[in-house]
């Protein structure tokens, strides 16, 4: 009798590797972060460069004396995590911050767990929600943006984000027709960067041109990012149809924060994502509808992070209930 072998995975070979995916993943990047140091100079600069060698060198520390394994900072993990870790924070925020954010997104969220491809959750965002826990003050002290050449938007040094005017209008009683004449061309201002907050949330053409890039490589599926948005404008405009004087409108949602950040390079992360194209549906889902739930009635006024945290820890049960059917294996009709 013949028997079938089947042979160790994996069984698809393709010219792609960590090192090509991961680069990929930083070209998608540097648009944005271009853009940053235009609109908040050298400071800019200074928390990228800082941000990124800080996880590098943890990295490189933890695998050669403490976990003595392999050395693979080049590899373009730690990379992309200092990158995503500065994109998360604002542009004034002191080195020994910068430096305690790496410690914990290289050392607790990564090699804790194993290293790449075995934590659960993304590390770039364990390390920013625990610095805006621990750090609340200056990690919500958001620069006025200043382009170079240029002016800024107000005398001020420091300014609340959009999202931070109307999360503190609608707290103190406004309506949203009030509070609006207070973010004027709210949109243009978030599309092109002219717009204070994290180096990574200030232009949303930036980030969109970097995950075109990425689309068109093939190193994301369009499968999570539009689960997110749809969830989120779906579930957002019910709530601004129902009372469009205490919610706001899902453009605005869509464009402010760190949405499209979160969506495009932080929520489709291979490792911390599902692997089913239907477990992204609804990771990507369940996501958006928790980004809205923590912005309109949550303590925060951004929901980014932690909708996407609380949906990692959610993959497993996600693989499990969309794991197809073994070879071989009988499928229930």
């Amino acid at each position: 009798m013949n028997l079938l072998k089947v042979s160790g995975s994996p069984h698809v070979h393709t010219d792609n590797s960590v090192k090509n995916i991961m680069y990929g993943v930083i070209y998608a990047m540097i648009p944005a972060m271009l853009v940053s140091v235009y609109f908040f100079g050298l400071d800019a600069l200074r928390v990228m460069v800082l941000s990124v060698v800080a996880c590098l060198l943890v990295e490189y520390l933890l695998q050669k004396y403490v976990v003595k394994t392999d050395v693979t900072i080049w590899d373009g993990s730690a990379i992309i995590t200092g990158i995503l870790l500065a994109f998360n924070v604002p542009s004034n925020l002191p080195w020994w911050i910068i430096l305690i954010g790496a410690i914990v997104s290289i050392g607790v969220a990564k090699t804790s767990f194993g290293g790449l491809g075995k934590n659960i959750f993304n590390p770039a965002l364990v390390g920013r929600v625990f610095l805006l826990i621990s750090f609340p003050v200056q990690m919500t002290s958001w620069p006025v943006p200043k382009p170079i050449g240029g002016t800024a938007l107000t005398d001020a040094v420091t300014g609340p984000t959009p999202l931070g005017i109307m999360k503190e209008g609608l707290a103190a009683g406004q309506s949203v027709q009030e509070i609006m004449p207070e973010i004027p061309n709210y949109v243009q201002n978030l599309m092109t960067g002219f717009q204070g907050g994290s180096l990574g949330e200030v232009s949303a053409i930036a980030l969109i041109l970097g995950a075109i890039y990425m689309l068109y490589r093939k190193i994301i599926t369009w499968h999570t990012p539009f689960a997110y948005l749809g969830s989120v404008v779906i579930f957002s405009g019910i709530l601004w149809l129902v009372d469009p004087t205490q919610f706001v409108d899902p453009l605005f949602h869509l464009v402010t924060g760190g949405m499209i950040l979160g969506v495009f390079y932080m929520a489709t992360d291979m490792v911390s994502s599902p692997m089913s194209t239907r477990g992204q549906l609804v990771f990507g889902a369940g996501a958006g509808i928790l980004t809205i739930l923590i912005r309109v009635f949550g303590a925060y006024p951004e929901g980014v992070s932690f909708a996407i945290l609380i949906m990692n820890g959610f993959v497993p049960l996600i693989d499990r209930a969309f794991k197809p059917a073994r070879f071989g294996e009988m499928v229930k009709s």
